[in-house]
């Protein structure tokens, strides 16, 4: 049944609802505006550290990639002047005293380690046989000057007695023939003579100059045959001594005679003496590409001994020196002996060098290298040209 109490009263409203459906279309876009800034942001921040990470990994596995080497530079290596050159002492004039007669040795008048001055008697030699034939050769030769003179004698007068031809022609030549042939044998007989003599003035041995013994092989009553070849004594003159060096073909146009040089001698330490070049042998040696050079060095005192090993420095040669680079920057190959630079834009160029002395450490670099390059220490061989590599310690790879 229906009641009146349940129906309005005044005028009729429209429902709340009605309204708030007008007003949703307004606050939707605001909200999701709002969401959609928000997610852009979020995004946003996850991706920006996530690039930047990416970039980095990149960076470093380009970096990785590429090699780290380090370098060094050339130096200038020791100047050849100033380094000591091994060195030979021999005495200023020496010579071995050999026999020329055949006999026994009757006295012995030196030995070893005595001074004797030029034509000092050394020894003696007892050659009877010699004496003998000597003896028998001077008087062939006095007998061949008794016939002379009695064919000189026949012949003048067979040559006057020819005037008033008493005798005929041909006796007066065969006269004068017979007299020529006189002379010759009485000449060759004083031959025979002078030689036999010469031969017994080497019995007696005699110094050719002044000097030490420095050298003996006989004694008193040993056999001496002339052509056995044996040695007697050897003389030495070591008041003055030849010094020989093997120079270098780098430095042998920088030692001309009348320079000066340092000689020192191991067993002398802190000592060194003046030395002179006086000659050269003016050609380079085909075995060994080294100048002979001759110095002499006095000797008054004599205690340089002579035969011994010395170094010397020529401190008046000026040459320039050769650069140098550690004996590890070396690549040996079958193109010959290379080094690795690199350039300007941090690529490797392969270079073919000219090596000189070795110093163990260090290699003297005679061409293919400037004071100015940067060669790799250890290098690789894989290492080819255009490699791009970092240089230790640099903050950066320069690119071309």
């Amino acid at each position: 049944m229906y009641s009146k109490q349940n129906e309005p009263t005044g005028p009729v409203q429209s429902p709340e609802p009605k309204a708030v459906i007008r007003r949703s279309p307004v606050k939707f876009p605001l909200a999701a505006a709002v969401i959609v800034v928000l997610i852009v942001t979020g995004v946003g921040a996850g991706l920006i550290p996530r690039s930047r990470q990416q970039a980095e990994v990149r960076a470093e596995t380009l970096e990785l990639s590429i090699p780290t080497v380090t370098v060094v530079t050339p130096k200038p290596g020791q100047s050849s002047s100033s380094l000591p050159l091994a060195a030979e002492i021999k005495p200023w004039v020496e010579t071995p005293i050999y026999a020329r007669a055949n006999g026994y040795l009757k006295h012995r008048l030196v030995d070893i380690g005595a001074y004797v001055e030029a034509g000092q008697l050394l020894a003696e030699i007892d050659a009877p046989e010699l004496s003998q034939e000597l003896d028998r050769s001077r008087a062939l030769q006095a007998q061949a000057e008794a016939a002379l003179g009695l064919a000189e004698t026949t012949a003048a007068r067979w040559a006057a007695l020819s005037k008033t031809s008493v005798v005929s022609d041909q006796d007066n030549e065969e006269k004068q023939a017979d007299l020529k042939l006189k002379a010759a044998t009485t000449e060759s007989a004083r031959a025979e003579v002078r030689r036999l003599e010469k031969l017994q003035s080497f019995t007696r041995l005699t110094a050719p100059f002044a000097g030490t013994i420095t050298s003996r092989n006989i004694d008193s009553g040993d056999l001496i045959v002339a052509a056995g070849g044996k040695e007697l004594f050897h003389l030495a003159q070591t008041k003055k001594l030849r010094v020989f060096v093997q120079v270098p073909q780098a430095m042998a146009r920088s030692i001309h005679p009348g320079q000066t040089a340092e000689m020192t001698i191991p067993e002398l330490p802190g000592r060194a003496f003046p030395a002179e070049v006086i000659r050269t042998a003016g050609v380079i040696a085909a075995d060994s590409r080294t100048l002979l050079v001759e110095l002499n060095v006095d000797n008054p005192k004599e205690e340089i001994f002579a035969g011994g090993y010395a170094q010397v420095r020529f401190t008046e040669a000026k040459i320039e020196s050769a650069l140098t680079l550690p004996a590890n920057t070396i690549l040996f190959r079958a193109e010959g002996p290379q080094i690795c630079v690199v350039q300007q834009d941090g690529k490797v160029e392969l270079r073919t060098v000219k090596l000189g002395r070795d110093f163990g450490q260090t290699i003297e670099i005679l061409t293919g290298v400037d004071s100015k390059d940067r060669v790799i220490v250890n290098p690789s061989e894989s290492l080819a040209s255009r490699t791009a590599v970092s240089i230790s310690g640099s903050n950066s790879l320069s690119k071309k």
